[in-house]
């Protein structure tokens, strides 16, 4: 049985709620549509996998508010069910200097942590991003009330101008390496 994949697209289209962060002359939004699209038909070319996506078109908008937005989410993975939820953003931050990937989970000790910690490592390794380490949030709702296990992946920030280089020209790699990172984690062999 093939092993279910739910990519979270985080944020809706802007002039919508939830929209998420915006700079450069970027929205998040475009960002993580195009990245867990490109992961989506990465994780369909691999017989093992079947997935689902919370935003199948960019136009797609979840919820009427922040709080049914995320819910929207969580509900269609958990209704499937999921194996797995990955949620996909992008940063921000006053200081233009901060950069890097991290990956949150809802708790340290879990499988989360083990998936986390390999979806960064790769991430790290073929986009070239700082290692800002797998931290714990367990008030992010996406992955405190999810029945699978969860991470929230955040790509790097669209206020630093080296990491806005890697989100516009590398986003393929990006999804690559969330789906070699999900491989490691599942022991799998790449195809």
């Amino acid at each position: 049985m093939a092993i279910r994949i739910f990519i979270d697209q985080g944020h809706n289209p802007t002039g919508n709620h939830n929209a998420g962060a915006a700079a450069f002359g970027l929205h998040e939004e475009d960002i993580t549509y195009q990245v867990g699209a490109y992961l989506s038909d990465i994780l369909d070319s691999d017989y093992r996998f079947e997935v689902r996506t919370s935003r199948p078109t960019p136009t797609t908008v979840l919820g009427t508010t922040n709080a049914t937005s995320l819910r929207a989410r969580v509900d269609a993975a958990n209704s499937w069910p999921a194996d797995y939820f990955i949620s996909i953003h992008v940063n921000s931050n006053p200081n233009p200097a901060i950069n890097g990937t991290e990956v949150y989970i809802y708790q340290q000790g879990t499988a989360a942590a083990v998936l986390a910690r390999d979806i960064l490592n790769e991430i790290v390794r073929r986009v070239g991003t700082k290692d800002n380490e797998v931290r714990t949030n367990p008030a992010l709702y996406v992955l405190r009330k999810t029945n699978m296990t969860s991470v929230l992946v955040e790509l790097g920030y669209i206020t630093n101008s080296g990491d806005v280089e890697k989100l516009t020209n590398d986003q393929y790699q990006f999804a690559y390496g969330i789906y070699v990172g999900l491989l490691n984690y599942l022991g799998l062999p790449q195809l």
